[in-house]
């Protein structure tokens, strides 16, 4: 419940009281499982950290091609973020500068899944001088964004989405 409020309503504007009621429990029980809200949002994180790097860490695994793996990586990533999970929603929506008493864990637990795109990334043959640290972010952004944009009824697929966002990657570089 806590994980779908801060998905739909954002951090602030979800409070323990908010997360009780979904749950038929009293606020004050809350505080018994959680020291705090950051707690339970720290929670949250954690959980939608772990759920999202070990299904992009499963899927990596069936390729042995660098560029076969990114992909495999974004389409993992762009269908936990099209389906909505409510886990990657509260990644993508709440940002750790929003929870300054727990921003630095919450910054810890996202760089801990960026590493697993900046080990894809830096495992790209890639021309000489390419700024791997940016074309990380560029490709992260992308496909958070994608929950934007994304028609489900559409003539995308994540996959194609997935094929196509590497494609390009592919051929800029081929094109510098």
């Amino acid at each position: 419940m806590a994980a779908y409020l801060f998905a739909q309503r954002g951090y602030a504007a979800t409070s323990i009281r908010d997360i009780a009621e979904g749950v038929n429990m009293l606020p004050g029980s809350v505080y018994c499982h959680f020291a705090s809200k950051e707690e339970l949002l720290l929670a949250v994180y954690e959980a939608g950290v772990g759920e999202l790097e070990a299904a992009v860490r499963s899927a990596v695994k069936g390729h042995d091609e660098p560029w076969a793996q990114i992909e495999a990586a974004c389409l993992v990533h762009l269908e936990a973020v099209l389906r909505r999970s409510d886990y990657a929603q509260v990644l993508i929506r709440v940002l750790p500068e929003d929870v300054p008493p727990v921003a630095e864990r919450l910054r810890a637990l996202r760089a801990g899944y960026e590493q697993v795109f900046r080990e894809l990334v830096a495992a790209l043959p890639l021309p000489a001088g390419t700024d791997r640290h940016a074309l990380r972010l560029m490709l992260l952004g992308a496909l958070n964004w994608a929950r934007f944009w994304f028609d489900p009824q559409g003539r995308e697929t994540p996959r194609g989405l997935a094929r196509k966002f590497v494609g390009l990657l592919r051929e800029a570089q081929h094109a510098a």
